[in-house]
């Protein structure tokens, strides 16, 4: 870890750029520091493949000259450089159209200690990593059937996120991160068919078992040797924890302040009215410890809080930053993201849909014919309709148990009304920071052969 990242407190140093932006013309200005270090081993067929160390450091500066706004970036954390940077951007600032909506947060917000437990301290050696991807692998390559592997690849990290604001605001705070995944393959030639898993967590100690990840990917893989292709109908399908995630962010992704304030959400005219099923709740929350998201302010300064974005079917928030809250006649909820070098922008954090109380096994025990899907390619979605299209692979399912593979077929149908047909099963799991159980849907359109 670098002396900047062990040393310094980070906000001093945005405290300066800020002062020298307002030293400069700026009306008001924020100044966003993201620094980092993380390795990864990479193995493959028991040898190592490759193993990288990178540290990263970059400073945002926003300005605003009345409602004109500029943003400039560096990798140079010198306050030498400084003024240099604080020139650019008030030129910048200068020559662009008003935003009539753009500025910091109407208030200073202040920050409640939160035990989110983000940074578990352990920082491991190459040696270390290389025994996880190691014991990953082996796993996978020991499952019978499988015939070769894509590799396993063991990761640790560990960012320094601050920010400061001429409105009085600092904060900072530190996530750690482990990670470990592994493909495998399974067949020959033409035939060959592959899979993977992956674990990623902030503590270590949470990080899910190499040999555990390895025997889902080699069995998963060998489960889908010799496909078939269903021909068209409209069956029930069944969505894999693994892709479910993918239909919450839909939702989710609709509700953003931002596509509503364009004009462009299908859920624009939704607000206070039912989305999905009764009894379906859709959470975010940034203070849940030891999430992959959490954090305990947003990139505008916010202090964060759980958000029951839809309750019991009823979509009751939409996802806000300040400008678009603006352009709403709302408040910010906290959920401003941004990268170092660009805007603010409406974004969920620990997200997911509450579990129901059906196992996936009782989930799918009454459908005679349908899908379980637990790979989907390519996207199609209408954000003004909610038309939806999406490539699909898994299995059969076939009087209640899961059957032959399938891939090749297409899938869809209208998000909103696919939102009123989810039943949950009772598997949720939190392990991608957008989490859900298996859900059924019922009466999709599947185009197959």
């Amino acid at each position: 870890m670098s002396e900047t990242l062990t040393k310094a407190d980070p906000r001093e140093t945005l405290a300066t750029l800020v002062a020298a932006a307002r030293a400069a013309g700026a009306d008001a200005a924020d100044a966003m520091l993201a620094a980092g270090a993380s390795l990864s081993v990479q193995m493959r067929l028991g040898e190592v493949e490759n193993v990288e160390r990178a540290e990263g450091f970059d400073i945002g500066l926003r300005v605003f000259l009345g409602k004109r706004q500029a943003i400039v970036s560096t990798t140079d954390a010198d306050p030498r450089g400084f003024a240099q940077l604080v020139e650019r951007a008030v030129a910048m600032a200068r020559a662009v159209p008003e935003d009539p909506f753009g500025g910091l947060p109407d208030r200073v917000p202040s920050l409640a200690g939160l035990p989110l437990d983000m940074d578990d301290g352990v920082e491991p050696d190459v040696a270390v990593l290389t025994e996880r991807a190691r014991r990953a692998e082996e796993a996978a390559r020991a499952i019978a059937g499988v015939t070769n592997s894509e590799g396993a690849d063991a990761g640790w990290s560990r960012t320094v996120i601050a920010l400061a604001a001429s409105n009085g605001f600092a904060g900072t705070y530190t996530r750690s991160g482990h990670s470990l995944s592994v493909t495998a393959l399974a067949g020959q030639g033409t035939g060959m068919e592959r899979d993977y898993d992956y674990g990623s967590a902030t503590h270590l100690s949470d990080l899910d078992d190499p040999e555990t990840l390895g025997r889902n990917a080699g069995e998963r893989a060998v489960r889908r040797l010799n496909p078939t292709r269903p021909p068209t109908a409209r069956l029930p399908v069944l969505y894999d924890p693994r892709v479910a995630g993918s239909i919450i962010g839909h939702l989710v992704g609709a509700a953003n302040g931002a596509s509503v304030a364009r004009g462009t959400s299908f859920l624009r005219e939704k607000m206070g009215t039912q989305v999905m099923a009764r009894g379906l709740t859709i959470r975010d929350d940034p203070t849940r410890p030891r999430g992959l998201r959490s954090r305990p302010f947003d990139a505008e300064g916010m202090p964060t809080a759980p958000l029951a974005i839809v309750e019991d079917g009823v979509l009751h928030h939409w996802l806000l930053d300040w400008r678009a809250a603006r352009q709403l006649n709302l408040a910010s909820n906290g959920r401003a993201a941004r990268a170092v070098g660009g805007p603010p922008s409406p974004s969920t954090t620990n997200l997911w849909l509450e579990p129901g109380s059906l196992t996936p096994e009782a989930l799918m025990a009454d459908i005679a014919e349908g899908l379980y899907v637990t790979e989907m390619i390519g996207s199609s979605i209408n954000a003004l309709t909610g038309d939806y299209s999406r490539g699909a692979s898994g299995f059969m399912i076939r009087n209640g148990q899961l059957a032959e593979a399938f891939s090749g077929v297409t899938i869809a149908g209208n998000l909103l009304e696919m939102f009123l047909h989810i039943t949950p099963a009772s598997d949720l799991r939190f392990r991608r920071g957008t989490d859900s159980p298996t859900l059924r849907i019922d009466g999709l359109t599947m185009a197959g052969a």
